[in-house]
């Protein structure tokens, strides 16, 4: 079969990231980690920027601060408790969740640390009640062996879920309790992927790897897939929510395709001489031509 590109001489790299829910309790609470339409009680909160150890205030947080969003939060009461509240101190980690995290390292020929310890990310856009999300690193420098050659897992991660959106309004946003707190494996490879074909195939090993534990939640929105593409001269580009594994080498092959373009495009324009000062910012709105697509 003849191949549309020769990636190897494009220079392309693929790096996957993958977050996999688990079927355990929540992370630092026992509660179920189910899903519900079921809503008892409602609560509200708001954004403020604090400052950190170092007496600095996120500039991200503080923009959204500005905003002046109110965020609406709908619980059940067999689904939630205090913890994912962020009204008690989370309790210490699902054990099950962390024995099926080391099992997903070993499967994927990664090395346990030592000591596991939990961080705190900021999360701007309230889907954490308590503004961050926990997450902490259980293995490192794991591989997966392809025909194409070694592709690198430098980190496997233990993190919580966020909430699921209800409904976003211009200053307010609706968020369901059930989903937060969901235990979630994240895996990282590097970008040593340089065919389409090979992503596939490491993609397969990773799921293969973690249907093996039969601790992973299966169905729609329990796993999600991101792509990072580029090839030489072109930029790094996030691709995600990539759920079905024979359409990867397809988008693969697609955005190679669009960056070549682009490069197109930027080469013609240096060619005529355009400067970027000649290159203005003018928006228009097209909806109307997208009306029936």
């Amino acid at each position: 079969m003849t191949e549309k590109f020769d990636y190897k001489e494009l220079g392309l790299k693929v790096g996957l990231e993958i977050h996999r829910q688990l079927d355990t309790k929540k992370l630092f609470s026992p509660v179920p980690s189910e899903l519900t339409e079921k809503v008892d009680f409602t609560f509200e909160r708001r954004l403020r920027p604090t400052m950190s150890e170092l007496g600095e205030i996120d500039p991200a947080a503080l923009e959204e601060f500005k905003k002046g969003r109110k965020y609406i939060y709908e619980g059940n009461y067999e689904l939630s408790d205090l913890v994912y509240m962020d009204e008690e101190p989370p309790r210490g980690p699902d054990r099950e969740a962390l024995e099926v995290t080391l099992q997903i390292a070993y499967l994927l020929n990664a090395k346990p640390v030592d000591e596991v310890h939990f961080m705190r990310k900021i999360v701007i856009d309230g889907s954490n009640v308590s503004g961050f999300q926990r997450t902490a690193i259980i293995a490192l420098d794991g591989r997966v062996d392809t025909p194409w050659g070694s592709v690198g897992i430098p980190t496997i991660c233990l993190e919580e879920d966020a909430c699921r959106i209800v409904e976003r309004k211009e200053k307010e946003v609706i968020y369901r309790l059930d989903r937060l707190g969901i235990p979630l494996v994240e895996i990282s490879t590097t970008p040593d992927i340089h065919h389409p074909e090979q992503a596939k195939v490491v993609a397969k090993y990773i799921g293969d790897a973690l249907r093996a534990t039969r601790k992973v939640k299966r169905g729609l929105g329990t796993i999600r897939q991101d792509l990072n593409v580029s090839i030489r001269g072109g930029a790094r580009v996030e691709i995600k929510g990539v759920q079905e594994l024979d359409m990867i080498p397809l988008i693969i092959e697609r955005e190679v395709e669009r960056q070549l373009n682009l490069l197109k495009i930027r080469d013609e324009l240096r060619e005529r001489g355009v400067k970027s000062e000649d290159i203005k910012e003018e928006f228009y709105d097209v909806t109307d031509v997208f009306e029936n697509t």
